[in-house]
């Protein structure tokens, strides 16, 4: 059975996609009048890693975006793990990637119903932290997964991989693509995802190694996991930096639209694009030339490893802290780290060779 430890992060990793919530927002009380709101979250006691697994527990998904393709087979990893697992899933969310408003209201929601934990991908690190502290304080284990809030307003954060492997090894691609020189940007989601953010931080300490001195970022873009805003932000960089020789879309939405602009422009295969991107999306693109090369984790296991955190925590076995060790079915054993973070493993780098080897 693999081992998958799970190493020091920045605790942010995340995400690619968020949605648009419904129109009207739920009220705020929860199952029990909630006290002294500020602070740090109460956290459960000691670990029983012997303890049985509890059964018929109902574990509520709140993605970044309903009907985003890699959350929706994220989610499906959680709702097959929680079937075998004995208990229920369900799954809420807004249809924005930055209604941050529209989260915390499905957080609120969640906590009505009594669920017994969430899972949630923020789209901001600190907007959601009153609603989960409240949950929390309602005996609601709390699991972000894709992308983090704060570390002290959930019990476990489930990182697609280290924030150092991902933006490390996407600027490692791209340089060796063109050769360790030109000008290159970035293609990120919204401002405020911590996943992209500390991404986009170790980007740009990669770049500062000397075998970098002659490729220059000079421009981060926002496209708002939006496919058209993403498309007209690829288009701009192209208008704005002529010369540009490539760029990094470390969000599956982005790569997909800059990939779409690029195969039927003038700069397909003279700028290289790489990122994160799910092989069903970007197949014909590494086919037809326009990518040579992308990355990113299995987003289902991410979220069977979310949905097996959350019983976990729900049956006592651990509580988020560092150094607990817990079975995750057929995933094997992993450790938690510090400030709560459970490492998924190292992504997967998807060339033409190996792209139909996978379906997701």
């Amino acid at each position: 059975m693999r081992k998958s430890s799970v190493r020091r992060t920045c605790a942010v990793l995340a995400a690619v996609t968020s949605l648009a919530l419904a129109a009207t927002a739920c009220g705020g009380t929860t199952k029990e009048d909630v006290k002294d709101e500020g602070g740090k979250a109460a956290t459960a006691g000691k670990a029983d890693p012997n303890a049985e697994t509890k059964k018929g527990l109902t574990v509520g998904f709140l993605p970044k975006q309903v009907n985003n393709p890699y959350f929706t087979v994220a989610d499906k990893g959680g709702e097959k793990a929680l079937r075998e697992l004995g208990s229920s899933y369900k799954e809420v969310g807004t249809s924005s990637g930055t209604d941050t408003a529209g989260q915390v209201s499905y957080v609120n929601t969640l906590t009505q119903q009594q669920v017994d934990a969430i899972a949630v991908s923020a789209q901001d690190p600190g907007a959601l932290c009153t609603a989960l502290k409240q949950a929390m304080k309602n005996d609601i284990k709390v699991v972000t997964y894709d992308s983090d809030t704060d570390p002290e307003c959930r019990n476990a954060f489930i990182s697609q991989a280290s924030a150092e492997d991902i933006g490390r090894t996407q600027v490692q691609q791209l340089a060796e693509q063109i050769g360790n020189k030109g000008e290159i940007a970035i293609l990120s989601a919204a401002q405020t995802a911590t996943n992209q953010n500390a991404w986009i931080d170790i980007m740009k300490d990669e770049l500062k190694d000397p075998k970098y001195k002659d490729v220059e970022l000079v421009k981060v873009a926002y496209g708002d996991d939006d496919a058209q805003k993403s498309f007209q932000q690829t288009q701009g960089l192209l208008q704005e930096h002529p010369d540009l020789k490539g760029i990094i879309s470390p969000t599956t939405v982005g790569i997909k639209a800059a990939a779409q602009y690029l195969s039927g422009s003038k700069y397909k295969g003279k700028v290289r694009l790489t990122g994160l991107g799910t092989p069903n999306d970007m197949r014909k693109y590494v086919k037809n030339g326009t990518v040579e090369a992308f990355e990113l984790w299995d987003p289902a296991k991410l979220g069977e490893l979310a949905a097996r955190t959350a019983v976990a925590l729900s049956s006592g076995q651990i509580t988020g802290k560092e150094g607990e060790t817990f079975e995750a079915g057929a995933l094997g054993e992993y450790t938690i780290g510090e400030d709560g973070v459970i490492d998924l493993g190292k992504p997967t780098v998807f060339t033409a060779d190996n792209v139909d080897e996978f379906d997701f």
